[in-house]
């Protein structure tokens, strides 16, 4: 309580409202178990992931800087550590928030998680029956690649998964691609088809003349040694074009 200059009692002062950051973690914590994690925006679903790696203080501007600089919730999980670590934003204090490289290590280990799980069930049965769930592991994998990478998919004779390989990391339009290199590599896996796949990080999954070329020629390379070339496909940001349903191969 305090007196007033006229000398009459004022009313005590309450204390100072906490700051809304206060126990944030526990509320939507809370939330989530109620609601549902299904419920939860982009940004308080990474918020929670990121209370692993970033145990005391607010998350929430370093996830919404996530989501700003990439874009979408599934780029961030696919950007590269390096580029998640040059994300910095500031909390309402003013003072420097930064993804460091524990964070970036466990955003990255997620998404390697996520595509382990979506390849499961393309590698379970032959994978011409379970083309739904093979574009569904492609796009996750290379859907918001940044780089050009060129990927072979190698398959036995009953169709199922022997090999999914990295042939080649690129530049942002191109990745250099050897169709010996390609067939040689089928033949030491004992590979009797393969299913070619790069990504278009311009977005548009529109094959170029040089895709065509290109593909034509492992195709002919392939055909000499009996090994089969199924499809081409090519990811983009727009969705997956096939060179087989295009009448391209």
């Amino acid at each position: 309580m305090r007196v007033t200059d006229q000398g009459e009692q004022a009313v005590p002062a309450g204390p100072k409202p906490l700051p809304h950051t206060v126990g944030h973690r526990e509320r939507l914590r809370r939330r989530a178990r109620s609601a549902g994690l299904n419920h939860l925006p982009d940004y308080e679903l990474l918020e929670l992931f990121l209370f692993r790696s970033q145990p005391q203080g607010d998350v929430k501007p370093i996830a919404k800087a996530l989501l700003s600089r990439f874009g979408s919730l599934a780029a961030v999980l696919a950007a590269s550590v390096e580029d998640m670590m040059t994300v910095r934003t500031q909390d309402l204090r003013g003072r420097t928030k930064a993804v460091g490289m524990e964070t970036a290590l466990d955003l990255a280990a997620l998404h390697e998680v996520a595509q382990r799980v979506a390849k499961e069930p393309a590698t379970r049965r032959p994978v011409i029956s379970s083309w739904t769930a093979l574009l569904a592991y492609i796009r996750l994998a290379l859907q918001h690649e940044p780089r050009e990478q060129f990927r072979v998919l190698y398959l036995d004779n009953r169709n199922q998964l022997i090999l999914d390989e990295v042939q080649n990391r690129g530049t942002v339009d191109h990745a250099p691609v050897y169709p010996r290199e390609v067939v040689r590599r089928g033949l030491e896996v004992n590979a009797k088809a393969m299913i070619l796949v790069h990504n278009h990080p311009s977005g548009d999954p529109t094959p170029s003349r040089a895709d065509i070329d290109m593909t034509q020629q492992i195709v002919r390379a392939a055909r000499s040694l009996n090994v089969e070339v199924h499809d081409h496909l090519i990811v983009g940001r727009e969705g997956v074009t096939s060179f087989k349903q295009l009448g391209l191969m």
